[in-house]
This record gives C-alpha cells, structure tokens and sequence, in this order.
C-alpha cells in the first residue's frame, strides 16, 4: 500500500529549520487547539499533549474550523456521500448533514476560506482531525457516520482536499511517525522508534486491503 501523497514529502523534516525569528506555520484544526467548536461544543477529545509541544517559540499556530466557519456551533455532523473530499469539490459528490440536508455549498466555501487563509498566512504544514467530513486526511466516512453498518474511505475531508491541492501537507493526530518527527525537529533531536502513521497501521491496512 503506498504512502499517502498529502503526507510532507520525505525531505520536509531534514529542510525545515524553524527558530523564533523565523518560525514553522501550523495550521491547526481548532478543535486540535483546545477551542470549543466540535460540533457539540466541545473539542473532540483531549489533545494537550500534541498543544503542549506546538505552543512553543519556533512555532506560529494558525487555528480554523470549516464546519463553525459555515455551519456555527453546535450544529449536526456532517459526512461525504458518495466520494471523497476531493470529489466534493468537483461536484462528483455531496456534504450530507445526519438529517439528510444536503450542506455541499457551505462545506466547499468554508473549505476554500481555510484555503485562502492557509495561504495569507503562509502555513507550512497543517495538522488536522482524521476522520471530519471537513479535515480528516487519511480515512473519512462514505456516506452517514450513524449507519447501522459504517463504512470508510480513503481521502480527505473537503476542507483537508483544499489545502492539499494548495500544495500544503497534512498530517492527523492519528499519524504518530509524522509527529514524533515534528516534535523532533522542534526538539533538535533524533527519536528512534517504531511509532506509526495512520495509513500503516493494522486497521487501516485490513479495512483498506485489496
């Protein structure tokens, strides 16, 4: 199975050389970032051990959320019917929120406005929450996440897709090689161990089995 191609490139964490004068720019799902905009209100987990080493000088955090930009919080949850996110922006496919409402027009202008301010910002790197019909990166729903009998697809959010047509790279907080090689570069250090992205991971690799 091959490498996702939205992942950086192999060389990103030998060039990047981030210091406070000249810093790494994150993009950050908000969520990820600890601001209440899940679509309960709340921030999809505890992730303040990824906040702990991303709050840091050699860093500059840029926070978003597509679905709040659109839709506001709380609000329903909504999946990709019918393709990925990519698709979704090629109109070969739909947002659909879990009451059926067809939200297609809001997902693709939130996920261009995350674009265009990826850019202005001149982000580097985003770092997005797997599985959202907006930001997941590696694995999404195909079709409604509260089906009896769920299933996944490979492929990006709506919002992940802008981004990596942009030519930003995306990693999950699911893709633990990724980060620990992040965090080494912030670190100045050389961690040697077995961790591993999404894509390499068992259930990835039985569900997505040929």
């Amino acid at each position: 199975m091959e490498r996702p191609a939205h992942l950086p490139p192999s060389d990103f964490f030998v060039r990047s050389r981030p210091t406070v004068d000249h810093p790494l720019v994150i993009m950050l799902s908000a969520c990820l970032g600890g601001v209440g905009c899940g679509v309960d209100g709340g921030t999809n987990g505890d992730h303040a051990s990824l906040r702990s080493w991303l709050t840091r000088p050699e860093v500059r955090l840029v926070m978003f959320c597509p679905e709040d930009f659109s839709f506001g919080t709380p609000r329903m949850t909504p999946d990709n019917h019918g393709g990925n996110g990519f698709d979704v922006l090629d109109g070969k496919a739909r947002s659909v929120a879990e009451d059926g409402t067809d939200w297609t027009t809001g997902m693709v202008k939130a996920a261009l406005a995350m674009r265009d301010h990826a850019l202005r910002e001149q982000v580097d790197l985003a770092i997005l929450m797997d599985i959202s019909g907006a930001c997941g990166s590696t694995v999404t729903y195909l079709g409604p996440r509260f089906a009896k009998h769920k299933l996944y697809q490979q492929g990006p959010g709506v919002a992940a897709a802008a981004l990596i047509r942009a030519g930003i790279p995306v990693i999950s907080q699911r893709d633990d090689r990724s980060l620990r090689m992040l965090r080494d570069l912030l670190d100045g250090t050389h961690t040697l161990t077995d961790e591993r992205d999404h894509w390499e991971k068992e259930w990835y690799q039985t569900y997505f089995a040929s």
